[in-house]
């Protein structure tokens, strides 16, 4: 089942006086499957962060459509816009975005407190969540008294508590050291066995080999990409470390994609 879907996506950013413009997408074409986990790389420039805006309802494309269960994005009026994310979709940011004078357990009640969930349902959601996150124990905590790794886990908790259809991550081990990351990217492959769905931008090769599929994003397009298809963690690692080393020397396109798992949907 699919549950995104990415149509012909095109951005031109206009300087203010006209003068000027940039195209930081060209024409972005995918979908992404119900429980799927899925990685985008490429380096600086090539268009992830105006993706990843579209896609959060943040930004409108200049041409193109995105659909989420079917549902076009840009037929959502902006006065529903607000509530259509905080339903569907779930946030995972690389600086965590907690707000220092909540505590941890209000932190992750944010979201159903602007949707004016009853206390007992919040924390009836909350429980099997910490459970699993391992943060029951800090919920009474602040951020500022807990280590980065737990307040990732926090964000975690926070997008997984609405229930959405569709996670995305913005480089969320990048503030994160080598252990809390290795901890985070297996929690994440745990979230996505249970059935969520997951969409990651990342520059972390680490952190995309956990992923079934890495889409490698070059010049605002979908240049290339990669399926797991049964490959262990270290043959992931090394076929994204090598594909991405030609993306970034332009020496794979869409015939190669094909040859390695099927090209841009």
């Amino acid at each position: 089942m699919t549950i995104l879907e990415v149509k012909n996506l095109k951005k031109v950013y206009t300087t203010r006086f006209g003068s000027a413009s940039v195209q930081a997408l060209s024409n972005i074409s995918f979908s992404v499957e119900k429980g799927e986990y899925v990685a985008i790389m490429g380096e600086s420039g090539s268009g992830k962060t105006t993706l990843l805006n579209i896609l959060a309802a943040l930004d409108r494309p200049t041409s193109g459509e995105v659909l989420l269960d079917g549902r076009a994005l840009s037929a959502i009026s902006e006065r529903e816009i607000s509530a259509f994310r905080r339903d569907n979709l779930g946030f995972v940011f690389q600086d965590f975005n907690l707000l220092d004078t909540f505590s941890i357990r209000d932190n992750i009640f944010l979201p159903l407190v602007l949707a004016k969930t009853p206390y007992k349902e919040m924390e009836q959601r909350l429980e099997p969540i910490a459970a699993k996150l391992g943060i029951a124990d800090i919920l009474n905590k602040y951020p500022y008294e807990v280590s980065g790794g737990q307040k990732q886990r926090a964000a975690i908790a926070r997008a997984l508590i609405t229930r959405p259809r569709l996670i995305l991550a913005d480089e969320p081990t990048g503030a994160l050291d080598s252990r809390a990351t290795d901890s985070l990217l297996r929690l994440f492959e745990d979230i996505n066995e249970s059935g969520q769905t997951i969409l990651m931008v990342t520059h972390s090769v680490k952190a995309a080999s956990h992923a079934g599929r890495v889409l490698f994003l070059r010049d605002g397009e979908v240049f290339h990409q990669l399926y797991r298809a049964g490959a262990s963690f270290d043959a992931m690692y090394q076929k994204i470390s090598d594909a991405l080393a030609m993306v970034l020397a332009g020496e794979v396109g869409a015939a190669e994609s094909e040859r390695t798992g099927g090209g841009a949907a």
